[in-house]
């Protein structure tokens, strides 16, 4: 038999090996543990047992290395290692920890396939394989796509069940008893005849026992922690105002700047005079950088002043420079030479097009902020031939080593402290601000640089959710969907995004067309095509990525459909729906929202369904119209995460959720102008009130499949229940977004 079947058999290929560009990746480096970044830096008297288990004279630290931007992601995955480790919850600490190979994200990479989530077949499994192996060999530390939990479910439980298995082994040493006679309890190793040692007695002696690679995991039953409702670890310091955030940080002999950047984004800038701003107080220095300057100061509002001082003369962009031409230019990519994808193509459409009623539509959304509460900031400090960074990243590798290509330094020389962040929604997967304060602190060399973003730089220097446009065709007869053809274009983020990163865009990308393609309805005739616009302003990921669109447009149009069809909009979802979970939870949303019972004059109510990230999850919207405008009154939302670890906090990100999805539908819109963004804090960039924040109730069910996240799957649906309620109480049909440009709110 040939080496590549021999290698098959060991390890994987195509589902076993990883095959990319027609190489297959040596055993060995596949299967080579990545090294525990905890040793690189480990203080005198601490141990680290698993890259994600410290213990030293304070207690046991727990590493959870995905970013915390307020979706309590540090407490599920403390929990997932404090179950299997046997600690106490009260007296852990946390910590995202330093940059490293050991935290690659393997889900997030495997999912961006162009396959439906549901699709288990030998092809998709095949790339699936070989994705994980692309994210081993890479290794990129992301934090996104719902995936942290996805991620490192088997992965933490397993680094705590070792950590405690060497505990356990270094007490039977000590106790001189077989393993099995011992027991642990809250950070304890306990002998039968009472006899207890501390996981800090025992740590130096476990960390020389080797681990064992499949530890065996509690049972759910005897789960302590998980399937609970725990305090959140950073809720105390959050609260008091103890928190770290990158803006937060402060070091001694600290100066602080800003940057003013050309609006256009990518833009040049011709020239600058700085002399009104050199003369003002406090002004330390301003500093040319590619596309804009800097000012630092002796504190951050003299360098917001100063920056505005400076006269810049900016080029103009390489791209269509107004919102017309931007959605010009999508529009017109819809033809073959653009086609990206055919990532669907049941039955025979065109065919199916020609029988029934036949209905038409174009629907349309805009570029969207991402508007994260704190505003891109960054602490560079150059320093004894190292740099030191704090910022909040959802990339920390890709933030370190890009700073380490600007400062001219190997990466082992640059320490990226990864802090608390106040939002992220895909932002901070760029590390444009992080490189902008290295390049800072190179001009600063010795002092630590704090490098701060106004509000409205923040908001016109956005990397955007790019605009797309969907076209339309369907048929009905007898209360029936026969045919269902959607075309989706816009600009590709992974394109975009890929291409900062200096790696190639292979392949069609999945993200124009997901949520759109991948939908769970038993449609015999559906065809669903993506293109791809030509890269025009640059973009990139947000929350929920192309679903944050394909489930306006693709739920939209089932309703339109409903109604040409006769037929009640749940009751037509539940009759295409071919996926069990996906039904359980239409028909639970419904229950929960009295489906079918009548409403008052002047009262609507609007279905949604979407699977996003694996997770099927429905919504029902209640509005009022009023003289004033339509008041958003009840959510109803139901969910099926498979295992559902911490409900308290599955039920906070999806009203957050809602809460995002609804500020987008209603608000949410950039335009540009000689290629700069119109829009420029929240005075024109609005997001719901707390006065008209409805009510949110939240089911959470569990079918028992695989654990999945919930970061993003509460937006998809929040736009079209809401636009369908529009049409359910007035009759209107609303096919672009945001609602605002059509119909009034209060």
């Amino acid at each position: 038999m040939g080496k590549l079947a021999t290698i098959a058999r060991r390890t994987f290929l195509i589902g076993s090996a990883a095959v990319v560009g027609g190489v297959a990746f040596g055993v060995y480096k596949v299967k080579q543990a990545a090294p525990n970044p905890l040793l690189d830096d480990l203080p005198q008297g601490a141990t680290a047992l698993t890259p994600y288990v410290r213990i030293d004279g304070h207690g046991v630290t727990l590493i959870t290395p995905r970013a915390e931007m307020g979706q309590g992601i540090h407490t599920t995955l403390a929990a997932l290692v404090a179950e299997e480790l046997d600690v106490a919850w009260g007296s852990i600490r946390v910590e995202h920890g330093a940059p490293g190979a050991a935290y690659y994200n393997r889900a997030l990479v495997e999912a961006n396939i162009p396959f439906a989530d549901q699709d288990h077949g030998h092809a998709a499994e095949a790339m699936r394989g070989t994705m994980g192996v692309m994210a081993k060999l890479l290794p990129m530390q992301i934090t996104g796509g719902s995936s942290s939990v996805a991620d490192l479910f088997d992965r933490m439980r397993v680094a705590g069940a070792a950590a405690r298995f060497a505990l356990v082994a270094a007490a039977a040493q000590k106790f001189n008893l077989p393993a099995a006679q011992l027991k642990t309890d809250s950070g304890n190793v306990v002998a039968p005849d009472g006899r207890r040692l501390t996981y800090l007695e025992l740590a130096p002696a476990a960390a020389v026992i080797d681990l064992p690679a499949s530890p065996p995991l509690k049972p759910r039953e005897q789960w302590r922690y998980l399937g609970k409702s725990l305090p959140r670890v950073d809720m105390v310091a959050k609260c008091t105002g103890t928190a770290t955030f990158g803006i937060d940080v402060r070091l001694p002999d600290m100066v602080f700047a800003t940057v003013r950047m050309n609006p256009a984004m990518g833009a040049a800038l011709v020239s600058f005079d700085a002399t009104a701003a050199k003369a003002m107080r406090g002004v330390v220095k301003v500093v040319d950088l590619p596309g804009g300057i800097a000012v630092i100061a002796n504190n951050t509002w003299r360098a917001f002043q100063a920056a505005q001082a400076v006269q810049c003369d900016w080029a103009g962009p390489g791209y269509p420079a107004s919102t017309a031409a931007m959605i010009d230019g999508i529009v017109a990519s819809m033809t073959d030479k653009n086609r990206d994808s055919r990532l669907r193509d049941d039955g025979n459409v065109d065919q199916a097009l020609a029988a029934g009623t036949r209905l038409e539509a174009e629907y349309r959304v805009p570029f969207l902020a991402h508007a994260t509460m704190e505003p891109m900031n960054a602490v560079a400090w150059l320093h004894d031939s190292q740099l030191d960074i704090w910022a909040g990243v959802q990339n920390p590798t890709a933030a370190r080593d890009q700073a380490a290509k600007v400062a001219g330094l190997d990466a082992s020389k640059v320490h990226l402290h990864t802090t608390l962040m106040g939002g992220g929604f895909g932002r901070r997967l760029e590390s444009d601000f992080v490189v902008q304060a290295v390049r800072l602190a190179l001009a600063m060399t010795g002092k630590p640089v704090k490098m701060t973003w106004r509000r409205e730089e923040d908001m016109t220097l956005d990397f955007y959710r790019p605009a797309a446009v969907a076209r339309f065709r369907g048929t009905t007869a007898g209360k029936q969907v026969h045919a269902l053809d959607v075309q989706v274009a816009s600009l590709s983020v992974v394109e975009s995004s890929l291409g900062r990163l200096g790696l190639p865009a292979m392949g069609p990308d999945a993200k124009i067309i997901e949520g759109a393609f991948d939908q769970p309805y038993g449609i015999a005739n559906y065809r669903a095509t993506a293109y791809r616009t030509p890269a025009a302003r640059p973009v990139t990921y947000a929350r929920s990525v192309g679903n944050s669109f394909n489930g306006f447009f693709i739920e939209s149009f089932i309703d339109e459909l409903a109604a040409q069809a006769g037929a009640d909009p749940l009751n037509l979802r539940l009759a295409l729906l071919n996926h069990e979970p996906s039904r359980q939870v239409l028909s639970a949303v419904a229950a929960m929202s009295g489906w079918g019972q009548p409403l008052a004059a002047g009262r609507g109510r609007g279905v949604a369904f979407h699977l996003c990230r694996g997770v099927p999850v429905a919504q029902v919207v209640e509005i009022t119209t009023t003289k004033d405008g339509v008041k958003i009154d009840k959510v109803f939302v139901a969910v099926d995460v498979g295992t559902a670890l911490d409900p308290r906090n599955l039920e906070a990100q999806l009203q957050s959720g809602v809460i995002f999805g609804l500020s987008s539908a209603v608000y949410g819109e950039i335009t540009f102008a000689k290629g700069a963004a119109e829009q420029t804090n929240f005075h024109n960039y609005p997001v719901l009130r707390m006065q008209q924040a409805p009510q949110i109730a939240v089911k959470v069910l569990e079918s028992g499949g695989t654990i999945r996240g919930v970061g993003e799957t509460g937006v998809p649906p929040a736009a079209p229940a809401l636009a369908n309620a529009i049409f359910h109480a007035t009759g209107k049909r609303i096919r672009e977004l945001p609602l605002r440009k059509h119909i009034d709110f209060v």
